[in-house]
């Protein structure tokens, strides 16, 4: 069992794993209680969230289009963060998408990667975080399959339809884990993307 975060809450990921270069970031949600109306009475809505990570470098910045990774681009020019692929419904346990991270293999001029996930069309489907629970993201070393940090993100988002979960910036030669569960009103992965560029 990993160390539990809380929202703002800083951890160093070299602190007792040593030699650990490969991480897996674990993000997971259910929905919901929206319903809509079928034939034979009220479903269940459908909910398509994404996780996409950002590359950022030292001015917070995007180094370039091959930084960022979501369910269109799997993997980033460098190729140390690669997506796990779309999970379109969220259903069953567990990290509903997974972003893999080789610290080995990030370009130098990376400071930061930030982790958020969106919700697919929901202007069009009137959906937000409001009508989400159970979310979290998580670190897992890949080697031993060891989960290192838990922060379950619970905080009330209604009426936000982007979530920041968290980010690994480098530090002291290093690498750190921060919570952040911010919302956002980001209708798009695209929207996110742009206020980096």
């Amino acid at each position: 069992m990993g160390i539990n975060l809380r929202k703002g809450q800083r951890i160093d990921l070299s602190k007792g794993n040593d030699g650990l270069t490969k991480l897996i970031i674990g993000l997971g949600w259910d929905s919901i209680t929206q319903k809509k109306k079928g034939l034979f009475g009220k479903l269940p809505a459908s909910f398509d969230c994404d996780a996409s990570a950002i590359m950022l470098c030292e001015n917070e910045k995007l180094d370039s289009s091959k930084s960022f990774v979501f369910y269109n681009n799997l993997r980033s020019g460098c190729g140390s963060v690669v997506h796990s692929g779309d999970n379109l419904t969220g259903d069953g346990d567990g990290d509903d998408e997974q972003i893999c991270v080789d610290l080995s293999r990030v370009p130098a001029n990376i400071s930061k990667i930030i982790f958020f996930v969106t919700i697919y069309d929901c202007v069009n489907k009137v959906q937000d975080f409001g009508m989400i629970k159970n979310a979290f993201i998580r670190v897992v070393d890949p080697i031993n399959n060891k989960e290192l940090i838990m922060y379950n993100i619970t905080d009330n988002y209604a009426g936000k339809t982007a979530l920041i979960a968290g980010e690994i910036y480098r530090n002291s030669g290093g690498w750190k884990f921060a919570a952040i569960g911010e919302g956002t009103g980001d209708t798009s992965v695209t929207s996110i993307v742009n206020r980096y560029k």
